[in-house]
């Protein structure tokens, strides 16, 4: 009798193929604070001096004379560098043409030249925002550690939170509107005790983002989970996967848009004047690379992650073991 391998060679399925990424969905990096589009690589910008806005030097005025002065003080020497980040992948004319029909080579390099851009972004954020020494709006002046780590009988998130959310507010008059979770500590807290004795009442009873906002006093959309995965490895060897945000929190005040006057924990400046940029400033270019008979992929992306009030921000570190 036949065999198998007598009536069937084995070939490449096309309509099916396995690729791992991660998913841009759980990207937070254009979520958290607004873009500032601007037209030039690096420019300066305005920042009002605080206190005076929370004086009041109005006085009983006597007939007959001056009422008492007052001012503010106006910087102009902040500044943003809208700094190019880049990345190219050359698709070669021959594995082109000798391809299976399964596999889209520009298309696949495309998607791993946004994919490299996108996950560079979250990790230049991560490091200019979701780290230790940055903030200011805590109770403290500083990070802050939980008496008792969040993941520990007897803990107290939500009082924790609470009470560094008061101090951003007393401190800048402003309320928080986001607080961003690494993936471990959403873990944690989306089973945690006393939240789930908050909405046990509720129609589904099963912790999600808009749920842990209204429990903690936030905006629907304010709670916003990190999920950006990295391989910290050197390139050859062995793989060492990691969230790119790690076992901490962030609360601060994002404002809904920037504008005039308008406070807010940090901004992203993107230039969107860089020719063929989008609103994020990224762009995508194909062109030709003749002496390697490939065509070239390569995407940009020039931005800037920035605090601008250190004060409208608390960091959590190490909430949990």
């Amino acid at each position: 009798m036949p065999q198998p391998s007598n009536v069937h060679i084995n070939a490449p399925l096309t309509a099916l193929s396995v690729k791992y990424a991660n998913n841009a969905a759980g990207f937070i990096s254009q979520k958290v604070f607004p873009p500032v589009p601007v037209k030039k690589q690096s420019d300066r910008y305005w920042t009002y001096g605080k206190k005076q806005w929370f004086r009041s030097e109005a006085m009983l005025r006597a007939p007959g004379t001056e009422s008492v002065g007052t001012g503010f003080d106006l910087d102009g020497t902040p500044t943003y560098y809208a700094g190019k980040h880049a990345v190219h992948s050359d698709v070669d004319d021959d594995l082109v043409d000798n391809s299976d029909s399964a596999i889209s080579l520009e298309q696949d390099h495309t998607e791993l030249v946004t994919n490299d851009i996108l996950l560079g972004m979250e990790k230049n954020w991560a490091d200019k925002f979701f780290t230790t020494g940055v903030w200011q709006g805590s109770t403290t002046g500083t990070d802050i550690v939980p008496a008792i780590l969040w993941d520990a009988a007897g803990s107290t998130p939500i009082v924790d939170i609470a009470t560094q959310k008061l101090s951003i507010k007393r401190l800048t008059g402003q309320d928080v509107n986001r607080l961003v979770l690494g993936a471990d500590v959403w873990e944690i807290l989306k089973n945690h005790p006393s939240f789930l004795e908050r909405i046990k009442y509720s129609q589904t009873g099963i912790m999600s983002e808009d749920l842990l906002a209204a429990v903690l006093g936030l905006p629907k959309g304010g709670v916003l989970i990190a999920n950006a995965v990295h391989d910290q490895a050197q390139e050859g060897a062995a793989a060492d996967h990691a969230f790119v945000f790690g076992k901490r929190c962030l609360l601060a005040h994002a404002a809904p848009r920037p504008g005039l006057r308008t406070p807010s924990a940090g901004y992203t400046f993107a230039w969107t004047g860089m020719r063929g940029a989008n609103k994020n400033g990224m762009r995508v270019k194909r062109f030709r690379m003749e002496e390697l008979n490939s065509t070239r992929i390569e995407g940009e992306a020039a931005y800037d992650h920035k605090v601008v009030g250190a004060d409208l921000g608390a960091m959590f570190d190490a909430v949990i073991a």
